[in-house]
């Protein structure tokens, strides 16, 4: 399939399907959900365990392209019907299945959705929701059309921190935000050579089943499954399709943003194979209600992210002229065995910064309280934590994601059987990973700054617009 059809199958008026009134109304009339799962090892293998453990839930069908991963998911569901082709799966048993799960790498996001929801399926998609602009675009008009519920995974969305700081930004809290920071230094890039040669493909893995939509290239062992495909242009988004999803929500969601106006990248110069290690992406995005006139966002990746500013300079931090990190260390700092939450005068290791009028708000990621930082000090937001707390009915705050994690998923089990609505649906989330998307594409020209007008949904600097979709293979 290549990309005009794939555009095209996003009408809904192209499939002449008659809808049934229960998917109109985006729930069904059932007590129980049959869920099929597209990709169950490693982040798969986690969300099967969360959707499953709702009370309602029946797994009927398992699929992977890996042996080993298929079989301990079928031990743990043995009464699952058992597949290595989600497209054999969903016609085979698609009167048997009421929702499809995919957790696949993020190449494979679109295809298997897009093919789920032509069914009438609702979906829950993992994070990224799609490889490319123009796949995101098409699920989300899908989803509208069809009336779909829909959740990208995307769970601690629903954590009680994310949404407290979202709900201190719309009170005002700092008043309007100008500038956003948001950093992780995870590594979710490929500086090395390009792999040469081939290896055996392993007999647990049906290696064109993998490869999917993308083209044709031979196996190498560790270069792509199971995990080291996020590294990579054709199957990965790099660490800002892996954590700056998480990381961008509640800023994105909190200032009610849609997809910003420029994107410039800071990286070393492209391969065409793998992201860079380390990416500063600069995203500029029109006014909202809680932003001034312009809205400057800065994401930083990599080994030793973020780089030091005096927008993200702590109570206690000074910042030499060398632009390295002097502490105020107490002894209790030095003997803290805590690695997981950082000292007051330390910044958390992935977080997000927002920088407003009246003031800076720290939100680190994740299960922690946000900060309020003024004229170079913590301030005491006790009481507007309280305020909005019980204006918004949020509870006190649980810090164990055992039983925290799951309550996403369950919110799209719930969805599905008419009790409430999703809080990360397609709606949302393909505009948040359309942003995300537009900063890889960044990465392909560094240093230039690339205009976005996303009405039309091309760039002005028609040298980027071919990176907007990608021609399907037929496998």
């Amino acid at each position: 399939m290549n990309k005009r059809e794939f555009i095209k199958k996003s009408s809904v008026g192209a499939l002449g399907i008659m809808l049934a009134p229960s998917i109109l109304k985006g729930s069904m009339n059932i007590d129980r959900l049959r869920t099929a799962h597209i990709g169950v090892g490693n982040m798969g293998g986690e969300d099967l365990k969360a959707i499953s453990s709702h009370a309602s839930v029946d797994v009927v069908a398992l699929c992977d392209v890996d042996a080993v991963n298929l079989a301990a998911a079928h031990k743990l569901h043995p009464k699952a019907r058992i597949f290595f082709d989600y497209r054999s799966m969903l016609e085979e048993m698609g009167d048997e299945i009421d929702a499809v799960i995919v957790s696949t790498p993020d190449h494979t996001h679109a295809p298997a959705s897009m093919m789920a929801m032509e069914m009438n399926k609702p979906v829950y998609c993992q994070k990224p929701l799609t490889h490319y602009v123009s796949e995101s675009r098409a699920m989300k008009k899908m989803a509208a059309d069809k009336g779909l519920v829909t959740q990208m995974g995307i769970q601690v969305h629903s954590f009680y921190d994310y949404k407290l700081a979202t709900l201190l930004i719309q009170s005002g809290i700092i008043g309007k935000v100008h500038t956003v920071h948001a950093w992780s230094p995870k590594n979710w890039g490929y500086d090395g050579p390009l792999p040469q040669g081939e290896d055996p493909v392993p007999t647990q893995l049906d290696w064109n089943l993998w490869l999917g939509t993308s083209k044709e290239r031979p196996y190498k062992d560790g270069m792509y499954h199971p995990g080291n495909w996020r590294k990579l242009m054709d199957y990965g988004c790099g660490t800002l399709g892996d954590m700056g999803v998480h990381i961008f929500d509640t800023p994105y969601n909190a200032l009610q943003l849609d997809v910003p106006r420029t994107i410039m990248t800071e990286c070393r110069p492209t391969n065409g194979f793998g992201y860079p290690e380390h990416n500063t992406v600069t995203y500029e995005f029109p006014q909202t209600p809680y932003t001034t006139e312009t809205l400057k966002w800065v994401w930083y990746d990599g080994p030793g992210a973020p780089a030091l500013s005096e927008d993200l300079l702590l109570p206690g931090m000074t910042m030499g002229k060398d632009g390295k990190v002097s502490k105020e260390e107490s002894m209790k700092d030095k003997m803290s065995l805590d690695a997981k939450v950082a000292a007051e005068n330390e910044l958390p290791d992935q977080g997000a910064m927002f920088v407003g009028e009246k003031g800076r708000l720290l939100l680190p990621h994740f299960m922690q309280l946000p900060k309020k930082i003024r004229k170079g000090k913590y301030v005491d937001i006790s009481k507007e934590i309280a305020k909005v707390s019980k204006e918004n009915n949020l509870g006190e705050p649980i810090r164990n994601y055992e039983t925290e994690g799951p309550k996403h998923y369950h919110q799209f089990v719930d969805a599905c059987l008419g009790k409430g609505e999703t809080s990360a649906p397609f709606n949302y989330a393909a505009r948040l990973t359309e942003t995300i998307l537009l900063g890889t594409i960044a990465g392909r020209f560094p240093g230039e700054t690339l205009h976005w007008d996303a009405e039309a949904a091309k760039f002005k600097e028609e040298k980027a617009n071919q990176y907007l979709a990608g021609d399907y293979r037929n496998f």
